[in-house]
Parts: structure tokens; C-alpha cells; sequence
């Protein structure tokens, strides 16, 4: 491995470019893309290899299927929408066999008209699930980030066969309040894992349950009072008395309870989204010989460093001995590797407002990227 004088030394330094998506804006490769043609109109011989990354969240599906020659992107057609109205759904086929799905596209917080914490549903994702095991998939990869929902992937499992009954016996509404009034959960009609198992991606070790779960840490996020805090957790709880499984797994809490969800009753496993997609696309193997990391994100803030990309790579980062950069929409926080604070801009600061940045990010990413060109010249800023 080459120490940092090497690599300051290199006349033509390796650069990789590994940003995730700018959540509701653009996704991880247009930002890659635009970096890269900054960073060449400052430093056009320098050797940009682009790796766009995701953690589970929005953009998993773009980063996988730039990621795997020969990925097919297959069409749901509409699906139910978080709030019920219909809206596209999608998933990619992959030539091991394998689909991915990406929660955030059918079940996400963007979807939503207005926020619905107790009624949002995962209903969509299921039939997403259910469309690409129909069409013959072996293996199942589902990103969980970005959900609008609390309801444990409730809706999800319903839409796969599960059947949610109260005292009763009527089916439960969608929704995670309406769990509070679960008793029965049969299964004789839920479709059954794929032969070769399903593998969950995840940006959060969160539990299902409590102070540090779903509804605590994600529902304010989602429009949620601190009633609907306390009404969502108490209705999970009894999902979770229901269903079994366990609600401690770590990640359980992920995409408002459908990391539980979908392990307890399909035996999924749950995977860090940024370990995985930076395994899939070969990053580690570009970070062994780069010079420098160049990294992106919507917002670059506290949680970042919790298990998001860029945390997971600054610390692969750090590893590597790699001198880093992150580039952000927006930058609230700070970071040291390798002893030294991490160099950011943020698109707001080159823009002059959030307005500015949000509403034309492209060339603001240019400039951050013939920014960070200069500043990681050889020969210094």
C-alpha cells in the first residue's frame, strides 16, 4: 500500500469518486457524473474512476444495476402507494437470477401527499416482491431505506399473502396504528421465500422496539406526534408479540419496522446497504489504489457517520490511508481521518442559499468537483 507521500508524489493521481444519491434529486451516478466533469476542467489527466454507492435507500437499485453488467430493469406496473394511490412500480432483474427492490421507490416518505404516521403502508412494496417472484426470481435483495411507513412491513407481508385479523376476525387496515388491534396473523396463504433466500440492506442497526426503534428515531421524521410515538411503539410491540421473531435483531427497525418484519416471518437477513453495494461494485478493490476518495451526499450531518456511505467509507478511508473529501448539499458536522479534519464543501455554500442548490444541482456539483480538484492538487490548494 502506498503511504500518502507516494501518492502526493504520483504524477497521475487516481481518483475515485464514490458518491451516494442526493435523495430526491439525483441519483449516485448523475452525481458522479457530474463531479468527474469538474474535476476534469481543472485536472483533465488525472486518472477519475466512478463508483456511485448506495446504503439500502433511494438509488440502491441505480447503484446496483451500474454495479452488474447485464442487470434488466422489469416493470410492477402500478402498485399501491404509501397513502394508497397508485403509483409505478419496478424492480431489477439481475442474470444470477436474483431481483432487487428498492422500498423507497413504492413505499417511500417522497410518495406521500401529506404525512400520514399511523396509515402509511408498505403495501406496495409487496406487490413489488410479489411481481418479480411471479416472474421466476431465485433470490431476493430488498433495500429498506427511505420508508414512509411505521407499520413493521406490515402492508408488504398483507400484499404477500399474510392475513392480519383483530378479536373479530376482520382483516386490519393498513396502516401501523391499526396494529394495536392484531390478534391473529395466518399464514397459510403467505407466498413463500424465494429458494435462495433474502437478503435485506440497511443503513441503521436500530432495534424494533423502545427508545433507540422505529417509531422513537424515525417516526418524528414521518410527521409523527409524540403520541403516534408512543401509539406506533405499543403497536408494534404487539406485532411483535404476534408474529414472533426477534425485535433486539439489530437493523429490526429499519424502514419502520420492516427489517423486523420481514426477518421473522421469511427468515431474511439483514446486511449493511454500504458494505454491500461497496462489495458489489469493486470498491474496495479502486480504494486500494486511489490517492484520493471523493465521497457525496445530500447532507453530510451526525448521522452520516452512523452506518450512511459516507461514514462507511471514510472509514475504509482511513483504513487505506487515503486522503478523503466529501461533498454535500448540505455540511453540519465534521470529521477527522487519519488525524486530519476531513475537507467538505457544500453545494448551499457554492450556491449562496438552499434554494439555489436544490434547484439546480448539477453545475453547483461541478463546481464542488473542480473545487476539490484544486484543493487535492499535488502541489496543494
Amino acid at each position: 500500500m502506498r503511504d500518502a507521500s507516494d501518492t502526493l508524489a504520483s504524477m497521475s493521481p487516481s481518483i475515485v469518486i464514490a458518491p451516494d444519491s442526493f435523495k430526491g434529486s439525483l441519483s449516485a451516478r448523475e452525481v458522479a457524473d457530474a463531479i468527474a466533469a469538474g474535476w476534469r476542467s481543472v485536472s483533465p489527466d488525472d486518472d477519475l474512476i466512478l463508483v456511485p454507492q448506495a446504503d439500502g435507500g433511494e438509488g440502491t437499485v441505480d447503484a446496483i444495476e451500474s454495479a452488474v453488467p447485464g442487470s434488466v430493469r422489469r416493470s410492477a406496473g402500478l402498485v399501491t402507494g404509501p397513502d394508497g394511490r397508485p403509483t409505478p412500480g419496478e424492480w431489477l432483474q439481475l442474470p444470477s437470477g436474483a431481483a432487487v427492490v428498492e422500498l423507497a421507490s413504492s413505499s417511500g416518505l417522497p410518495l406521500m401527499h401529506s404525512p400520514d404516521p399511523l396509515g402509511a403502508s408498505t403495501r406496495g412494496l409487496g406487490e413489488v416482491i410479489r411481481a418479480a417472484l411471479e416472474a421466476g426470481a431465485t433470490s431476493l435483495v430488498i433495500g429498506l431505506g427511505g420508508s414512509a411507513s411505521t407499520d413493521g412491513g406490515a402492508g408488504a407481508l398483507a400484499a404477500l399473502g399474510l392475513r392480519l385479523t383483530d378479536d373479530s376476525g376482520s382483516v386490519l387496515p393498513d396502516g401501523g396504528g391499526a396494529l394495536a388491534h392484531l390478534a391473529h396473523a395466518d399464514r397459510s396463504a403467505l407466498m413463500a421465500a424465494p429458494a435462495g433466500g433474502v437478503t435485506l440492506l440497511s443503513d441503521v442497526t436500530a432495534p424494533l422496539l423502545g427508545p433507540t426503534g422505529a417509531a422513537a428515531v424515525f417516526g418524528p421524521q414521518k410527521g409523527a406526534t409524540e403520541h403516534d410515538v408512543a401509539t406506533l411503539d405499543a403497536a408494534l410491540a404487539r406485532f411483535a408479540l404476534v408474529l414472533g421473531g426477534d425485535p433486539e435483531l439489530p437493523g429490526a427497525g429499519a424502514a419502520g419496522g420492516t427489517g423486523f418484519g420481514l426477518s421473522a416471518v421469511w427468515g431474511a437477513t439483514l446486511e449493511s446497504g454500504a458494505d454491500y453495494l461497496a462489495v458489489l461494485s469493486g470498491l474496495g478493490a479502486a480504494v486500494d489504489g486511489a490517492d484520493v476518495l471523493i465521497l457525496g451526499e445530500g447532507r453530510f450531518d451526525s448521522q452520516s457517520l452512523g452506518g450512511k456511505v459516507v461514514g462507511q467509507l471514510l472509514q475504509r478511508a482511513e483504513e487505506r490511508a487515503v486522503r478523503p473529501g466529501v461533498i454535500a448539499g448540505q455540511v453540519t458536522t465534521t470529521a477527522v481521518v487519519n488525524g486530519e479534519p476531513v475537507w467538505t464543501v457544500s453545494l448551499v455554500e457554492l450556491a449562496g442559499s438552499v434554494e439555489a442548490a436544490i434547484a439546480e444541482p448539477t453545475p453547483w456539483l461541478r463546481e464542488a468537483g473542480a473545487a476539490a480538484a484544486r484543493h487535492f492538487a499535488p502541489t496543494g490548494p
